[in-house]
């Protein structure tokens, strides 16, 4: 586990890409939470990624949230080898199903309370 504080991907300056996959799993790990890692990993070697945000209802609906500066780099990591099996993968054993959304980031701002109250 990180020791790193929880907390939402900071807002960037617009234009950029959202991409939004929202998922149901199979029963059971089945290597999902090691590939799964292996991909947070890789994802962050592409030029133009900015972050994601994820997580998982107790109903079991999985949402994860990719940042990309540019629709090249979405292309870029939706094109990717190891990206490419895990997909092929993900649908054969981890995925009852899914749905991915790509939208352009128009508008984004943040807050953070400081530590005085």
């Amino acid at each position: 586990m990180s020791d790193q504080p929880i907390a939402p991907v900071a807002a960037h300056e617009p234009p950029y890409y959202a991409v939004v996959f929202t998922s149901v799993r199979t029963e059971g790990d089945n290597g999902y939470g090691e590939t799964a890692d292996r991909m947070g990993e890789l994802v962050k070697e592409i030029p133009g990624f900015l972050g994601e945000d994820a997580a998982r209802t107790p109903g079991g609906l999985g949402i994860t949230v990719a940042y990309f500066r540019d629709l090249a780099s979405i292309e870029e990591w939706r094109t990717n080898m190891d990206h490419m099996a895990a997909k092929k993968h993900g649908r054969a054993h981890w995925y009852e199903r899914y749905s991915l959304h790509i939208a352009k980031v128009e508008h984004s701002h943040g807050f953070e309370r400081d530590a005085h109250g």
